[in-house]
């Protein structure tokens, strides 16, 4: 097995690069995928650098549960993390698809960084929601990156779903959380949102901080004037700029929470 981190050749393809975990090694794959993914699972690599590569790999792994041997994917994601280039803004994507042999499912995918940015701007989704499992990263991906393009035809980077009743739930492949005076608060269970890596470790970092946390229903329009923050594991903390007719409030937390968030990441090995 050759690396990627242990070449200063190697290159990249412009649509990233494919490997399928085998006996023990990932082996680069030429040909497209039919088969859906079941979970995945992606983090920013920065110069080596991951912000809490452990957690990411506890989340896939407990999607996974005992649909494969254990061996096998402790072995796949110590090789994959050894694996990722050491320089670079990448995104690369861990992957596992139920419905090939046991053995051959567990994928990575390296992809170089889409751009990040600091702020965000949003719209609502005005169809149903259309994730058919939304505590599990993974089967709904395509139908949320559709989501997200229909955002941005729209003038948009960003969708919101929202709930039958209109409730905030999620951002298509984002969480949305705001502030309250000093109460750092998130959808609660009444609506479906993904569990985010980054949506604890910013609740933590609140908690840790002195503020307040809370989750709570709440509609877009409840909104106006106060802090509104999307969240992934890519962009980290943005903040809301517009939301379809909505005028957030000025961002005042964001920069010394991107700070305390920046300090959590931690060089891979």
């Amino acid at each position: 097995m050759r690396t990627p981190s242990g070449s200063s050749l190697y290159m990249m393809s412009v649509a990233g690069d494919f490997y399928q975990f085998h006996d023990g090694e990932l082996q680069l794959l030429t040909h497209a995928l039919t088969d859906s993914i079941t979970v995945a699972d992606s983090f920013l690599v920065s110069d080596g650098q991951v912000r809490a590569p452990q957690r990411h790999i506890a989340r896939f792994t407990r999607s996974i549960g005992d649909r494969e041997l254990p061996e096998i994917l402790r072995e796949f994601t110590q090789t994959a993390l050894r694996f990722l280039p050491k320089t670079g803004s990448l995104f690369p994507r861990l992957e596992y698809r139920e419905s090939l042999p046991l053995g051959q499912r567990l994928f990575l995918r390296i992809r170089n960084s889409p751009e990040l940015t600091k702020t965000v701007t949003l719209w609502s989704s005005d169809s149903e929601d259309p994730r058919t499992n939304y505590q599990t990263k993974g089967p709904d991906l395509s139908a949320c990156q559709r989501l997200r393009r229909a955002a941005n035809l729209r003038g948009a980077d960003e969708a919101v779903i929202l709930s039958p009743s209109g409730h905030i739930a999620d951002g298509a492949l984002s969480s949305i959380v705001w502030w309250e005076d000093e109460t750092l608060c998130a959808p609660d269970d009444n609506t479906n949102w993904l569990p985010s890596i980054t949506r604890d470790l910013v609740f933590e970092l609140a908690s840790q901080a002195g503020y307040k946390t809370s989750t709570k229903s709440a509609r877009p329009e409840e909104l106006t004037g106060l802090e509104i923050w999307s969240l992934s594991a890519l962009q980290g903390i943005r903040g809301v700029t517009a939301w379809q007719g909505l005028e957030p409030g000025p961002l005042r937390f964001m920069e010394p929470f991107r700070k305390r968030l920046g300090m959590l990441s931690e060089l891979i090995s």
